[in-house]
Formats: structure tokens, sequence, C-alpha cells
């Protein structure tokens, strides 16, 4: 189900969600408009990556609504049926910490698998839209190659791959670099910010701040399971509102600052040519 041009295609309201005594999400509400990207940022254990789990109904929220993609997912701490869930999260791509991949498949058949068994495509269908998608993730030349010798850069590209294969109208990141050494953090970020240059739709949880500047159209910050304040990039990294935001950002600041959006070589511009 299509969603119109002004109407979010993740829409979040009054979202509760508990782990035993512990109360994880408070009451949040958060939108992700169709073409943009929408990044989460805040301190571990925020809540950030539940609220995210949420949304594609890997974790059933106690109270609240979620819509996504023209669908209620979720209300009043009831989810969709398996089967209508299982349709709906076809339109929603989803790239975890960890890989995930399919250890005993190729990079290709990792790919095509789901386009296979789930959208009924051909082998050649699924094929070749599967080494077009590899060219556009920068490893068209190891569509033959196994999980097991690539780096993790190369993995999570293989799995945002992945994930586009299924045509989705909404992907949602979490923390799709934070598995990663430092000098393979950029060849990722490089891959999504041509994603929303391309004009996919994006829910991200970073720990990049350098990413949310650049690439976010808004950013919401997330501290004990509230949202503290939303907003576009200049307004939440120039001018914060809220005292915690700015105690996190001068936080992540004195660490050493954010991680710039730079390939391997140090060029600026990350490498795509997955030759590390």
């Amino acid at each position: 189900m299509m969603v119109a041009p002004d109407e979010p295609i993740v829409s979040v309201r009054g979202l509760t969600k508990s782990f035993g005594p512990v109360a994880v999400l408070k009451g949040v509400d958060f939108d992700v408009m169709p073409s943009k990207v929408s990044v989460v940022i805040g301190p571990s254990g925020s809540g950030k990556s539940t609220l995210l789990r949420c949304c594609n109904g890997l974790e059933l929220a106690d109270g609240g609504t979620i819509r996504i993609c023209g669908q209620t997912l979720a209300q009043g701490g009831r989810m969709l049926p398996d089967a209508a869930l299982n349709a709906l999260r076809r339109q929603v791509g989803m790239v975890f910490q960890a890989f995930n991949l399919f250890p005993h498949l190729s990079v290709l058949g990792n790919v095509t698998i789901a386009p296979r068994k789930l959208l009924g495509l051909s082998v050649a269908e699924a094929e070749a839209a599967g080494r077009t998608l590899l060219g556009k993730v920068g490893l068209a030349h190891k569509a033959d190659a196994y999980p097991a010798t690539l780096s993790g850069g190369q993995k999570q590209r293989v799995a945002i791959a992945r994930a586009l294969a299924m045509q989705p109208q909404v992907m949602l990141f979490d923390e799709p670099t934070s598995a990663l050494d430092p000098e393979l953090v950029g060849e990722v970020l490089q891959v999504m910010r041509e994603l929303a240059a391309e004009g996919m739709s994006m829910m991200v949880v970073t720990h990049e701040m350098s990413f949310a500047r650049e690439v976010a159209d808004s950013v919401s910050v997330m501290d004990h399971g509230v949202v503290l304040e939303q907003g576009p990039p200049a307004q939440i990294f120039d001018a914060p509102r809220h005292p915690r935001t700015r105690e996190f950002l001068q936080a992540v600041t004195t660490r050493g600052g954010p991680r710039q959006l730079q390939g391997p070589t140090g060029s600026g511009t990350p490498l795509l040519s997955g030759d590390h």
C-alpha cells in the first residue's frame, strides 16, 4: 500500500514498551516522511533500537500505535496477524548490527534467496536483479564469494543489497556500522548516502554523528525512553534546545568527535572497490 507524499511512511504515536519492571519506551512519537531520512541518536540504552525493532514487528509494543506503509502494524498492544505481518515486512527492509548472512550461500545466493522464495522471481530474474544490486553497493566482483571471505564492511553491504532485493518502500537501519572496524565504516555509510540521494525512505539508528548531520532530513534525540527533541540537523547539532542533548553531543565530541565519512584511504570519500 502506497502512502501520500505528505503522509508519514512510518508513524509512531504514544509508543510504550517495558521489559519486566524497566520502561524502555515511554510514549514515543516519531515519523519518517516518504523519500526522507530520519535519524535517531542518543546514548546507549536510551531505547533507540527498541523503537526501531517495534517498527518492524520484532518487538511488540505494550501501547500506542505504529503505522507503516499505510497499514496499522500495532495498536494497543496488539499486532497484525502473522500472515499480514509477513506481507508487510516485505515492504520494510531491515539492516541489523550483525550481518546475519547465510554462511553456506554465496553472496549472490544471499541476495537472491528471498526474492525467489517470497516474490516468486525465477532464478534468472533474481540473479539479474541481484547482480545489479551488488554492483550498486560496489561488490559485483564478489557475487560468487562466500561470507567467510568478506570483510565486515563488505558483509554489511551485502546485507544492504539483500534488503533492497525485496524492493522495500522503507529501509530500517539498526546501528549498521557499530560492529565494524573504524576503517570500514565509510564504505557502508557511502552506500547509505547514495540510497538517501536516490530518495529511499530511511529510519536510521546510529552513533555516526557526521552521517546524521550530513544526510538526515530530521534528527530525533532519545534518552531514557523519551524523545527529547526533534528537528533538522542544523538545529539539533548547532542549537540544541534540551540540556541533555547538549550534554550528549558534548560528550561525543569530547571522546574524539564523530567519525568522519572517509574510506580506508582517508581521502574523505569512501571507496567501494572491495579490495580490503
